[in-house]
């Protein structure tokens, strides 16, 4: 009796666990672009193409492959609308006794699986490094779930960048050294990009008619769509910018969106490219010479260090992680997010970019948009949603701890021991944003002071209580402290009258 074998567009892994387990010769292989999918966030135009051109070309490449594949378009006049309704319409065309597929990425897919009206079988996905188990174990007993150390156990594990049982230079992290601010001569103008074929451009087009007044700019389009460009692109990378990724990776530059970052992500979070590979792609051009250590650990540091973490924090926090907001904040997401206009030179940019490529850097993610996000108090489902529809590798599973944990604090410390808040002075030192804006990065008060400023200390006043005894935040307190009380007393009331605006719907 055959069985179906259900793909999703983040599955695209010829070493899928699914596909390991059917048989080609019986088993028939699902695939559809479904509106539900595409709906539960307005996801940027760039990620819906970028998906559905993969799927196309992945299910042409399963049936070169022999497998039999019933592959569903968004237009299809028989399409069902969701996964779980595809699945029964095919089940009915084929006679299928079951379903199996592979863990879904989102816990939302994962309860439709686990409860669809056709008998489901969920495997393991096996194409991270550490499983549900191994996190689970590694959490255990533990006070504070922090990066470093299970990144070291990854490090052990895997072997990358290790020398016997220490790793390679004397140091595990060297992140010390990848904080300078942008370069003034830039020697390469972002990754590789491909341009449309004759699948992608359908894809494209249809992407227009469907999805025109979603945010963000489909065209220009450039993503590879294809195990063998997305290799191309890691090729590239490692070839022409790794060797300056490591020095910065946290800067951010006006007319320079990508830098030196690798833009992989997307790639990997849709099952083109496995994490080893790309790690050991880099860990080889640092063993030739070809890269300095700061360089390959970070990036390494990136994938199976954080990528492994946030994933193991997802699934260990259960399906209502993405809605904690232990902070309380309840402010609305300003129409600056969706392209409305702004006075913050900083965030204009980083939303300009975000429109235009769907994607920013993590630096560009967590001090500009998420640190104001943070501070001005905004409801931190709304930022994860909205993170979760504009950048083109978000999927709930690597996007929503990131956001709701890392950039929020709403987890409560699950993920940081300290809310990363800074005021201007870190986002003048690490970019040229603060170059020509209305507000003045140096003003601390009074209607030219860059909001950064204001409501850094708003912020740290508002929650004093849940942050003064944070050993890591004392210093903050305490050069709080020492201010003039009149002096904070005019930092607050200027921080109010911002928000008031802000909350009026001025432009800000």
């Amino acid at each position: 009796m055959s069985r179906l074998v259900l793909v999703l567009g983040d599955q695209l892994s010829h070493g899928l666990s699914a596909l390991k387990k059917a048989d080609k010769g019986s088993d028939i292989v699902v695939m559809a672009e479904v509106a539900e999918e595409t709906e539960y966030v307005g996801h940027h135009p760039k990620k819906i193409a970028l998906i559905f051109a993969a799927m196309r070309k992945f299910s042409h490449e399963l049936r070169q492959d022999g497998w039999d594949v019933r592959y569903t378009r968004l237009d299809d006049a028989d399409n069902a609308g969701s996964i779980v309704g595809e699945l029964l319409r095919r089940a009915e065309e084929t006679g299928a006794a079951g379903v199996i597929c592979t863990e879904p990425g989102e816990w939302r897919l994962i309860e439709k699986l686990k409860y669809a009206p056709v008998k489901t079988h969920i495997l393991t996905d096996d194409r991270f490094i550490a499983s549900h188990a191994e996190f689970e174990a590694w959490a255990e007993g533990r006070k504070a779930l922090r990066m470093e150390y299970f990144y070291r156990d990854m490090r052990r594990k895997t072997g990358l960048l290790m020398e016997s049982d220490k790793p390679a230079g004397d140091k595990w992290n060297y992140d010390h050294d990848n904080r300078k601010a942008a370069p003034g001569d830039m020697s390469v103008e972002g990754p590789l990009w491909f341009e449309p074929d004759e699948v992608v451009e359908e894809v494209l087009m249809l992407v227009e008619a469907q999805f025109g007044d979603n945010f963000g700019d489909l065209r220009p389009f450039g993503f590879a769509t294809t195990r063998a460009q997305a290799l191309k692109a890691l090729d590239y990378f490692v070839e022409h910018a790794l060797a300056q990724f490591g020095d910065y990776q946290d800067a951010m530059l006006k007319g320079h969106p990508f830098l030196y970052h690798a833009v992989l992500s997307p790639y990997l979070n849709i099952g083109l490219l496995g994490p080893l590979e790309v790690c050991q792609a880099v860990e080889k051009a640092w063993q030739n010479g070809d890269v300095p250590i700061n360089a390959a650990e970070g990036f390494i540091r990136q994938i199976i260090g954080w990528r492994e973490y946030v994933r193991g924090i997802y699934f260990l926090e259960g399906p209502e992680y993405p809605k904690r907001n232990v902070l309380k904040h309840e402010r609305a997401l300003p129409a600056f997010y969706w392209g409305g206009k702004t006075k913050m030179n900083c965030v204009s940019h980083a939303v300009a970019q975000t429109k235009e490529q769907a994607y920013a850097h993590h630096i560009q993610r967590l001090m500009v948009t998420g640190n104001f996000a943070l501070l001005a108090g905004i409801d931190p489902t709304h930022v994860h949603e909205w993170y979760l529809a504009v950048y083109v590798d978000a999927f709930e599973w690597v996007e929503s701890p990131n956001t709701v944990g890392m950039s929020q604090f709403a987890d409560g410390g699950v993920i940081a021991s300290k809310p990363y808040v800074s005021s201007g002075a870190y986002i003048n030192r690490m970019s040229d944003y603060c170059k020509g804006c209305a507000y003045k990065v140096s003003v601390k008060t009074g209607k030219d002071a860059c909001p950064f400023n204001l409501l850094y200390w708003h912020f740290l006043d508002r929650h004093r209580a849940r942050f003064s005894n944070n050993a890591r935040m004392g210093n903050m307190y305490r050069t709080w402290d020492r201010m003039d009380e009149d002096r904070r007393e005019i930092v607050l009331n200027d921080a109010e009258a911002w928000l008031e605006k802000l909350d009026a719907g001025d432009v800000v």
